[in-house]
């Protein structure tokens, strides 16, 4: 099954952009992932191929219009059947490893991608649209969260990444931030490796990692930390 990604976005020439090239690059050439982006200006009908008005109420910029941003999704969703539909925006529900593991296990997404003050609210009363965020920042438009979201989702298909495991103890993925990582040399401006993974024992080794993952993700993500101890009082 071929993975399918439809940004809908007012730039189409922003994809596939960087995941053209490495890993995801491959696996677009390969076949293994295809894009297909829309252009939701296309689904304007005036002259002028306008695609957004001022804000209701007043206010500064522009606002997407819902009838120009409902014919693009219809379109997006007759002609790619069962795809997932999101929007890109900071409104929307922060984005997890474990949607992504969902994304990527399907067909495909159709993304909307969001410019200016965002979209009119309509849209998501009148389509099934799920609204998504990449974090606690504002970005120019959604084409850059919608790469992000596909790039997080194309390495988990199958064959990108190599061996199947690679991704397995990756920060979120057990619920932990991921261990620290040292190559050689052995000793570099007065820094050594760490003597337990120099020393063989796979059994030291892997609890060192999880002491490290467990002390780091309790120091640096709280947040993290408390759903993760929470869990597993809950086991």
């Amino acid at each position: 099954m071929t993975f399918t990604a439809v940004p809908l976005t007012l730039y189409p020439d922003m994809f596939p952009g960087p995941l053209g090239h490495s890993m995801a690059g491959r696996a677009l050439e390969s076949g293994t992932w295809h894009c297909a982006p829309v252009q939701i200006r296309d689904f304007a009908t005036d002259k002028h191929r306008t695609v957004d008005d001022t804000p209701a109420g007043g206010g500064a910029g522009m606002v997407l219009k819902a009838d120009v941003l409902a014919a693009a999704v219809d379109h997006a969703m007759a002609a790619h059947p069962g795809l997932p539909i999101l929007a890109m925006t900071p409104r929307g529900t922060p984005i997890t490893q474990a949607r992504v593991r969902q994304l990527s296990s399907g067909p495909g997404a159709i993304i909307l991608c969001g410019r200016f003050e965002g979209f009119d609210e309509r849209i998501f009363d009148a389509r099934a649209v799920e609204q998504v965020s990449m974090g606690d920042i504002i970005l120019s438009g959604g084409e850059m969260g919608a790469l992000l979201l596909l790039d997080a989702c194309i390495r988990l298909l199958p064959g990108v990444m190599g061996a199947a495991v690679s991704g397995d103890d990756e920060s979120f993925e057990q619920g932990l931030l991921e261990y620290p990582h040292y190559t050689r040399p052995v000793s570099w401006e007065g820094r050594d490796i760490p003597e337990v993974l120099r020393s063989g024992d796979h059994k030291k080794i892997a609890a060192w990692r999880r002491e490290r993952a467990e002390q780091d993700t309790r120091t640096r993500r709280p947040d993290l930390w408390q759903a993760y101890a929470a869990g597993r009082e809950d086991r």
